[in-house]
């Protein structure tokens, strides 16, 4: 599998040339902010795909890549362009996927969710990560009958979330959501100046600050929101202090299961640990790469659904229940967990070696199933933008973060680790000449959140 690409043909490349192009007239150059050429490799990232299948992708020039990042930003744990989902959603195609009647997927796909789930008992879908946070923060506000928010993690772009940012008077100043954000930096602007103070973050493990929250606002606090697990490993006793916290205080208890999604295990995390949310929230993986998301939960919330106002359109196309009912049906059929678990493994253990081998100062975070990478070096945006280039001429994705899929195979992991021995003998180099960005050959890669012209 080993492929050179020339760096100088990245550059001048149809993918860097197009983005050029395209930040003339789409602000930010794409809508996700991950995928924007800035966050990886300015100017050599290719940007654009032609064709995905399995772990390869296909830039606009024929170069073939393997991808070792974070693989369709999580959404495509199954692989690019799966069988089973693209005969799925070709059918779907072919034999209309909007019209005055519903897709009668949608009511198979219940059925199999509320299986997988006997603590929920009502589905309601959606399409998009964002958007059903922020209907399941809607339906916790008209069942509660309270407007507050506890929450930690990130949870979407929606008015509800970034209102966390927002100064609460006129003397605060405070970056308050950037001090707890997994990317911090995030701008409130445009959201309204009312929703201050309403939703307010805590730490992940830190169940003191919590309880805090709670004795200052419980009874007024709707919904306490939160991943059971990214990038942490929940601590002993964490998350059945959380759901007992919210039965006490009347909240509604919200899982966001949208990137960790079926990674852990067959049906989320919370399944995994054994605690029961009122509500939980799938997406991105849920239809592998097609727009498909889900509420489930428990009736008594879930009726609220009946008193306030959701609904749209697209809300009852076909593709999307098409795709998710294919990619669930072979998530159970499939010990998917278990292979992510091996890959992530695999990759991790010859990366701690490589590591240690040319003392490259890297670390490591989260599962597995969902790793990311950072350097201890205070010029760690530069190592993560040398080694982002030098992959790429061996024809290989990466980013700060790896998620497996299901197509990754131990040969893709051989070619990956053969590539970072070579590659890590340079970033040793690099680090001890102190010459760094002189080799990258563009502008080191942008970190944290700020406005792209």
């Amino acid at each position: 599998m080993a492929t050179t690409i020339d760096p100088a043909a990245l550059r001048a490349g149809k993918g860097p040339e197009l983005y050029r192009k395209a930040k003339t007239m789409i602000p930010g150059g794409t809508g996700l902010f991950g995928h924007r050429q800035e966050m990886h490799a300015p100017e050599q990232w290719p940007t654009y795909f032609a064709e995905a299948k399995g772990s390869e992708v296909v830039d606009l020039d024929g170069n073939r890549f393997i991808d070792f990042a974070s693989c369709g930003i999580g959404a495509t744990a199954l692989g690019y362009a799966d069988p089973d989902v693209a005969q799925a959603v070709t059918n779907r195609v072919v034999n209309g996927s909007m019209c005055m009647l519903n897709p009668p997927d949608e009511v198979e796909l219940a059925e199999l969710l509320l299986q997988l789930h006997p603590w929920a008992s009502k589905v309601r879908f959606g399409r998009l990560g964002g958007e059903t946070m922020a209907i399941a923060v809607r339906i916790a506000r008209a069942y509660t009958g309270r407007d507050h928010i506890a929450f930690c993690g990130y949870h979407g772009w929606h008015d509800w979330y970034i209102s966390a940012n927002l100064p609460i008077d006129d003397n605060d100043s405070s970056d308050r959501l950037g001090n707890w954000h997994l990317m911090p930096g995030l701008e409130p602007k445009g959201v309204p100046a009312g929703l201050a103070g309403t939703t307010m973050p805590f730490t992940y493990n830190k169940i003191d600050e919590l309880k805090a929250i709670i004795e200052s606002h419980g009874d007024r606090l709707a919904a306490i929101v939160m991943e059971p697990t990214r990038n942490l490993f929940p601590e002993p006793g964490f998350l059945e202090d959380v759901r007992e916290l919210a039965t006490q205080c009347g909240a509604c208890l919200i899982f966001d299961e949208i990137t960790i999604s079926w990674k852990l295990t067959c049906g989320g995390a919370h399944l995994k640990y054994g605690i029961e949310p009122d509500m939980a929230v799938f997406a991105k993986s849920l239809g592998n790469g097609v727009p498909m998301s889900a509420i489930i939960g428990r009736t008594e919330p879930m009726d609220a659904f009946q008193d306030t106002f959701c609904s749209s359109a697209f809300w009852s196309e076909g593709i999307g229940p098409a795709a998710a009912l294919a990619a669930v049906k072979k998530h159970m059929r499939l010990d998917v967990p278990a292979h992510l678990d091996r890959i992530g493994s695999a990759v991790h253990a010859g990366l701690h070696e490589l590591a240690a081998k040319y003392d490259i100062p890297l670390t490591f975070t989260g599962h597995p199933c969902l790793r990311y990478f950072g350097f201890d070096h205070p010029e760690a945006p530069a190592i993560q933008t040398l080694w982002t280039v030098r992959m790429l001429t061996h024809g290989l994705l990466i980013s700060s973060g790896f998620y497996p899929m299901w197509t990754h195979t131990d040969a893709h992991v051989d070619t990956y680790l053969e590539a970072c021995d070579e590659v890590f003998a340079e970033l040793a180099d690099a680090i001890a000449a102190n010459d760094i960005e002189s080799r990258i050959g563009g502008p080191v890669k942008m970190t944290g959140l700020r406005r792209l012209a």
